[in-house]
C-alpha cells in the first residue's frame, strides 16, 4: 500500500497517524498527525501543488497545522488511535477528500 493510500485510508478511518518526513527546517522529522485532507494549500494561490495536510499532535511547539509535499513525505503508518473530527474541525469544512465525518464532513 502506497503512502497515499494509507493517508486516504486514515480519512475514511478516522485514525491518527504516525508521519515521517524531510522538514527543509529541521530535517527528518516524526510526528502523530491528524489526517485532514490532500490538496492544494488554499493559503498559497500562486504557486500551488497538492499537498498533504495535517493537524501535528505532538510538536514540541504545540499542536499546529502541516503541509507536506509528496516529496517530503518518507512514510505514513496507520495507528490503531481513533480521534473525533468535531474536537478539532472548528471551521466549515470545504475537503479536497470527500468522507463521511458527520457534521465535520
Amino acid at each position: 500500500m502506497t503512502n497515499h493510500e494509507k493517508f486516504l485510508q486514515a480519512i475514511h478511518e478516522i485514525k491518527i497517524i504516525k508521519v515521517k518526513f524531510n522538514s527543509h527546517e529541521k530535517g527528518i522529522i516524526e510526528r502523530l498527525c491528524l489526517p485532514f485532507d490532500f490538496g492544494p494549500s488554499r493559503r498559497n494561490l500562486k504557486v500551488n501543488p497538492d499537498r498533504y495536510h495535517l493537524y501535528d499532535l505532538d510538536s514540541p511547539e504545540g499542536s499546529h497545522t502541516l503541509s507536506i509535499l509528496p516529496e517530503q513525505l518518507i512514510s505514513i503508518e496507520i495507528t490503531d488511535m481513533s480521534f473525533n473530527p468535531a474536537q478539532y474541525i472548528t471551521w466549515t469544512p470545504n475537503w479536497f477528500i470527500k468522507r463521511n465525518w458527520g457534521i465535520s464532513s
